[in-house]
């Protein structure tokens, strides 16, 4: 059985998992937010792994080591700019779940963090992006029974927790 929650928190410093996942940009060099604080606690060995990957498609999703982090690995996704929902938005942040549950399921870990994806400078909308969030990672878990212990989501603000939250609760 998994257990899917919501914190208030920094995810650089949650120590009960075996991946974090990155709201990376296209280039998975650096940026501001979650990204730019994950690859300065991580140290720079980080962003030296992360130009060997030469980059990372709007959806996609890629592993590395994470070097000075409490956790074992980083799972980079770029997550989508929002433009009003004109280009595919909804669908590429699913994607961005979807693919970090499944590169996390393929390496073996059970246990994940995953900040708010693109609801910091790439404007996606809080309440959206969380029923996106909640909803494909929960048909992830139904479809891969067995395959993960722990989902969290660690959300820097009290507005964007309790608005996880609130999805979160509806599955239970």
């Amino acid at each position: 059985m998994y257990l899917i929650k919501t914190i208030k928190g920094d995810i650089t410093k949650v120590t009960d998992v075996q991946a974090i996942v990155n709201a990376a940009n296209n280039s998975l060099l650096g940026g501001g937010g979650v990204d730019g604080a994950i690859h300065r606690a991580a140290g720079p060995e980080l962003l030296a792994e992360c130009r060997t990957l030469h980059g990372c498609e709007t959806g996609e999703a890629k592993i590395t080591k994470a070097y000075k982090l409490p956790c074992d690995y980083v799972i980079h996704t770029a997550g989508p700019i929002w433009n009003g929902g004109r280009n595919r938005e909804e669908e590429l942040l699913a994607n961005c779940y979807f693919n970090s549950m499944k590169l996390a399921m393929d390496n073996g870990i059970r246990s994940i963090a995953f900040p708010s994806i693109s609801t910091g400078v790439y404007s996606f909308p809080v309440e959206l992006a969380a029923k996106i969030a909640v909803s494909t990672v929960n048909r992830f878990l139904q479809d891969n029974l067995d395959c993960f212990d722990l989902v969290e989501w660690v959300l820097f603000d009290a507005h964007t927790e309790e608005v996880y939250k609130a999805e979160v609760d509806k599955i239970y």
